[in-house]
């Protein structure tokens, strides 16, 4: 299977499910961080806003680029 892949289609693999992964798992140690450091409702809500900002910003370049056809 993977002798018919391209390297484009290996590389397109594994940036969307590694990094999605990768981002999933940033996701989970900043839950840890709020919650060892006791954040409160609040201070848990900032920051996975922030933390989590840039992560929204690669997401919305995969969006509009399938919307887009690029």
């Amino acid at each position: 299977m993977l002798g018919s892949w391209t390297e484009g289609q290996v590389s397109e693999f594994g940036l969307t499910f590694g990094l999605g992964a990768l981002m999933l798992y940033m996701l989970f140690i900043i839950g840890e961080l709020a919650w060892k450091s006791k954040a409160g409702k609040t201070g848990t809500f900032v920051l996975f806003f922030v933390l989590s900002f840039g992560m929204l910003g690669f997401v919305a370049k995969a969006v509009i680029q399938k919307i887009w056809g690029i």
